[in-house]
């Protein structure tokens, strides 16, 4: 089961740390920490949405 839940959990968290450069957050402050670190998550996620999608059903998408 562990093996499992670590192929499924860990990689968009390992690939989010080699967008970030793997080492530390450029803010300080868990508000501040929290705002980075959800700006990575979206541009995480949007990147998989336009891999997926493609970019103009994407957009096409937003503007509904």
């Amino acid at each position: 089961m562990m093996r499992l839940r670590r192929q499924t959990v860990e990689h968009p968290f390992g690939t989010l740390k080699a967008w970030m450069g793997a080492t530390h957050f450029l803010t300080k402050t868990l508000k501040n920490v929290s705002t980075e670190m959800s700006l990575h998550v979206l541009a995480y996620n949007m990147k998989r949405v336009m891999n997926i999608l493609g970019t103009k059903r994407l957009i096409q998408s937003m503007r509904t």
